[in-house]
């Protein structure tokens, strides 16, 4: 368990397990707990040593609505409290609500790093998308109001729309395919 001495392990194991919403479940064996609580605990785990980075991987793959929500939570709350979080996923909303550096990557290759500010201001945060049978085309302008105007002038508005672009949006641009 990390070299930590017995009594501090002791004290950091409680104190994990009360900040994953734990304690109450101590003394049940793993096998029994939820999807949700086993990513609590190995959350937890990682954090005994008081890591100055921690390294999450897909930590919200396959949970409910509340359980991930809630985990978004103890995410932001470690990270609010000074600690670096390196996360992968494949959740954009995930990324815009956790992520405050974004890096996109393709077929195992950094090709873009930067905020969801920026990231929107260099490819547009504006869209026009239309449906073509059964693909969707998707136009990038600056900005919504950019968008729209470009919209209002189409002489054939069927199957259009405007909406601001977001993360799932430029990494479709970016990597030229849909998440899968």
């Amino acid at each position: 368990m990390h070299h930590i001495p017995n009594p501090r392990r002791r004290a950091e194991i409680e104190r994990w397990l009360e900040y994953v919403e734990l304690d109450q479940r101590r003394n049940d064996l793993v096998k029994t707990l939820s999807g949700g609580m086993k990513r609590r605990l190995q959350i937890a785990r990682a954090l005994l040593h008081q890591p100055q980075v921690l390294f999450l991987d897909e930590p919200t793959v396959g949970l409910d609505p509340q359980t991930r929500r809630r985990l978004w939570e103890i995410i932001k709350g470690l990270n609010q409290q000074g600690m670096t979080i390196l996360l992968t996923t494949h959740y954009m909303e995930e990324v815009e609500y956790l992520c405050d550096r974004i890096g996109i990557m393709d077929t195992g290759k950094l090709i873009e790093l930067g905020t969801l500010p920026e990231l929107r201001s260099k490819y547009g945060e504006g869209l026009v998308v239309k449906q073509l049978g059964d693909r969707w085309e998707y136009k990038f302008f600056p900005t919504l109001p950019e968008a729209n105007d470009y919209l209002e002038h189409q002489p054939n508005k069927t199957a259009m729309m405007t909406r601001p672009s977001n993360l799932e949006d430029i990494f479709v641009e970016l990597t030229g395919r849909n998440l899968d």
